[in-house]
């Protein structure tokens, strides 16, 4: 197990450019074995979750080419269905939650699917509901066998339907996209996630001879297609890379550029970390955040407390909440974060507190953040990285904190941001991996 040797109290400064989105790379490329066709995918992040499916895709029987680590050309024209149901999938798909995201392809083309129980952050109850029910209403039916802890689908015939989701899930919403885009007839969702990664889906399905409408809304209609295409497709850039980045450089008082940000795709991000006073200016598609000696946190016009929760798109994403809060602890003023979605995802803020960070945790999904107003240094101590978002979190924290911190578990933050350690201390920052 390798950890982050982190000495902090040094202001960073020069430009980082965000990886590829992790979330928009696993429905991306579990689209890929909807066509025998060669599809191109670039600015791939190379990260663990993503490096894993891609794993699980050649073991499949995908044929991947990989000229450069953010490029790869899939073929699915010789796909082993029959693996699907083995041990060795069975294992491996366990430990990525993104490996549910290839149901949906293997339902519409080759008529049955297997779910694993699924891995991924410890962060409280992520249910599977919409994507099983979904799939139903298309026509599938499933088992579920509890000696395994697996999901067994089959469908022979796909047929377009109306459905009403009972939670606009992302990853829901994308596998049942994928598993209408050859149904016969007419798919309607209602209630459907619109984020940018999902529009970026269909987008590409559409290139490949999908005929998906509603993109951005909250209401999809799907015409089924007998085939599907090759294609080539460009991820995003990572937005919980650049709001981390955003509030790394106010912890750390730094003056940092964010490069190539994708900045008509970051919604609300930028405006929250505004209204914790972070002052940054736009320029192009760029980010620039100067050093600031303090930041103060917004009130409401009748002097309320600020309160950040999270939503869904066009809401703020919950894998930030992480990010603001800990940002938080050295601004001037208050804040209420409020977890709607995960029930255990504040359970790391135990760690800012130990750092000397004043935090009341009202319960499982809010915490009440006192800004210290750098009139105290947080301070570097041993701890642990619980999931993806809270370990950068943790990170920030120990660049801004006084003496040396040690963070374990690195392996959950290597899942979601490549080559972190390399980027900082491009940056100036005194991180080693041990």
């Amino acid at each position: 197990m390798s950890s982050f040797e982190v000495r902090g109290g040094k202001k960073l400064r020069g430009e980082i450019v965000p990886q590829g989105a992790k979330n928009e790379a696993l429905q991306i490329i579990s689209a890929v074995l909807l066509t025998p066709e060669k599809v191109t995918i670039t600015n791939i992040p190379d990260i663990l979750d993503v490096n894993l499916l891609i794993e699980l895709l050649i073991e499949l029987g995908v044929k991947v080419e990989r000229p450069q680590r953010d490029t790869c050309i899939f073929q699915a024209d010789n796909v082993d269905v029959d693996y699907l149901g083995s041990e060795a999938f069975r294992k491996k798909s366990g430990r990525l939650r993104g490996s549910v995201m290839i149901a949906g392809p293997m339902l519409s083309r080759f008529k049955k699917a297997y779910i694993p129980k699924p891995g991924g952050d410890k962060i409280g109850r992520r249910r599977l509901d919409t994507h099983i029910i979904g799939f139903q209403k298309l026509g599938a039916r499933f088992e579920y066998n509890d000696e395994l802890n697996f999901f067994q689908l089959v469908a022979p015939n796909l047929t377009g339907t109306y459905m009403l989701l009972d939670e606009p899930s992302v990853t829901g919403t994308a596998n049942i996209v994928m598993a209408a885009v050859m149904a016969k007839g007419v798919t309607t969702v209602y209630n459907a996630a619109c984020e940018p990664y999902l529009q970026q889906l269909c987008k590409m399905l559409n290139r490949m001879g999908a005929k998906i409408s509603g993109l951005g809304s909250n209401l999809l209609t799907i015409e089924g297609v007998d085939y599907l295409g090759g294609t080539e497709h460009r991820m995003l850039p990572d937005m919980i890379e650049v709001g981390s980045f955003i509030g790394m450089a106010a912890m750390t008082q730094s003056e940092i550029t964010i490069k190539n940000a994708g900045l008509e795709h970051l919604g609300v991000i930028p405006e929250k970390f505004q209204q914790l006073g972070i002052q940054m200016e736009f320029r192009g598609d760029d980010i620039y955040i100067p050093s600031q000696d303090s930041y103060e946190i917004s009130t409401y016009l009748d002097g309320g407390i600020l309160t950040v929760y999270d939503h869904p798109w066009p809401g703020f994403t919950p894998d930030l909440l992480s990010i603001v809060l800990v940002v938080a602890t050295q601004a001037i003023g208050s804040v209420l974060v409020h977890q709607k979605m995960f029930e255990s995802r504040l359970f790391f803020v135990d760690k800012l507190i130990d750092m000397g960070a004043q935090i009341i945790l009202c319960d499982p999904h809010r915490a009440t953040v006192i800004g210290l107003g750098r009139k105290q240094a947080l301070r570097g101590i041993a701890m642990s990285s619980p999931d993806i978002r809270a370990g950068q979190a943790l990170l920030i924290a120990a660049l801004s904190a006084e003496g040396k911190s040690t963070i374990q578990n690195i392996e959950q933050i290597d899942r979601g941001y490549q080559y972190i350690d390399e980027r900082l201390r491009r940056l100036g920052a005194d991180i080693k991996r041990v």
